[in-house]
């Protein structure tokens, strides 16, 4: 995990943990920015409880965002490294969409989180994007509205089940959650209000029908 300080939420570095464990380890834990100015008080005030090592970078140049930069290089560091199976980049910027594209392009597990507001560029180079309003209490994320053109998450779902499901109708929720993200860069039910994929298609009972738990949790089409 690899995260701009100068752009995340110190404050909700609990749930964005956690969020990342759901998909392997956090190994690797790094929060980038100049330790030297005011900016980052807040992020020290959490450094030892959740094992972050700071990194400090000096912003030189007035309008050169450094810390940017000194996360890229870091992470091609670890890319070429071979160590990890996976990265999670913690920012709003989409100064990130080439280095999340790069990762994938390695075939290695590209995930970014951050607020509504991030260009969707970023979003769709990311496996899975986090909305940080969804993980934040009291936060409100703004409405994400989709183009006239493009298709809604319920047919995009029917899609993903029709396409994975066995003979029986019933597909895995984890198959479906592939699926799902090959058809659409960057889908994540965040978009839509819900942490979860399950909890996503629950809200529309009247089209899925959902079954199991855990990992064995299943869904078939209504009707």
């Amino acid at each position: 995990m690899l995260i701009d300080g100068d752009n995340a939420q110190a404050s909700i570095i609990e749930e964005i943990l956690a969020e990342a464990a759901k998909h392997g380890a956090v190994t690797t834990r790094r929060v980038y920015g100049d330790w030297a100015g005011s900016t980052m008080k807040s992020w020290k005030d959490v450094l030892n409880l959740h094992a972050l090592q700071p990194v400090q970078q000096f912003n030189t140049v007035k309008g050169k965002n450094s810390t940017d930069i000194a996360l890229i290089v870091d992470a091609m560091d670890i890319l070429h490294g071979g160590s990890v199976q996976g990265f999670c980049i913690v920012s709003s910027d989409s100064d990130f969409t080439r280095l999340a594209t790069r990762i994938r392009q390695q075939g290695l597990f590209a995930m970014g989180i951050g607020r509504d507001n991030t260009p969707d560029a970023f979003k769709s180079a990311c496996d899975i994007f986090v909305v940080t309003e969804t993980l934040a209490p009291g936060e409100k994320a703004e409405t994400r509205k989709e183009e006239p053109s493009s298709m809604g998450w319920i047919e995009l779902t029917r899609q993903a089940i029709e396409a994975t499901a066995k003979d029986n109708g019933w597909a895995r929720m984890a198959d479906v959650g592939t699926t799902l993200r090959r058809l659409r860069e960057g889908f994540t039910p965040s978009d839509y209000g819900h942490k979860q994929l399950t909890q996503l298609i629950r809200s529309a009972p009247d089209r899925f029908e959902v079954g199991g738990e855990g990992t064995q949790t299943t869904v078939r089409l209504r009707g």
